[in-house]
């Protein structure tokens, strides 16, 4: 397996495996699916920035990574929020810990501060995933989306950098 930077030749294979997602679960809270040419777009804006890796086995990618900023105001710069989909059948492959490696060194170079996932709820594989990496939830929104029928929390888990 390779993880490398995306590419915008990614943009079809890295929407396929967000479109999954989009569209069968409440971990992203999007509800349309997106084509090629809008994740294009937005890899193309967040790469001016941040990372945005992928691991590519075969060709194929299984899942990507990247880290935007948490918030748009001045005092937010040094917090970057971190997001990561794996292809669902490689799933518990060690794909995501692979990427997560990769972007915390990557983010270890930069004046992020503070790293921030936001997880939709319930999620535990998620929830397990991050605090293994040494995340600690500090905060915890009750029914702030709705998607697939019902109401859906988000628990923001924070890792300050200290690489």
């Amino acid at each position: 397996m390779n993880i490398r930077r995306a590419i915008l030749t990614d943009s079809a294979q890295i929407a396929e495996i967000y479109n999954y997602y989009i569209l069968n679960t409440h971990h992203t809270f999007e509800t349309e699916p997106l084509s090629a040419e809008e994740m294009k777009e937005r890899i193309v804006e967040n790469m001016e920035n941040y990372p945005f890796l992928v691991a590519e086995f075969e060709g194929e990618l299984q899942g990507y990574v990247y880290a935007t900023q948490f918030k748009l105001r001045q005092a937010y710069k040094h917090s970057a929020e971190v997001s990561i989909y794996v292809r669902n059948q490689a799933k518990q492959k060690g794909i995501g810990s692979a990427l997560y490696k990769n972007l915390l060194e990557e983010l270890a170079e930069t004046d992020v501060h503070a790293i921030i996932a936001g997880i939709s709820l319930p999620n535990e594989a998620s929830v397990k995933f991050h605090e293994k990496l040494g995340y600690e939830k500090v905060a915890h929104f009750k029914e702030v989306g709705y998607k697939l029928g019902r109401w859906v929390d988000v628990g923001f888990w924070e890792m300050l950098n200290r690489f």
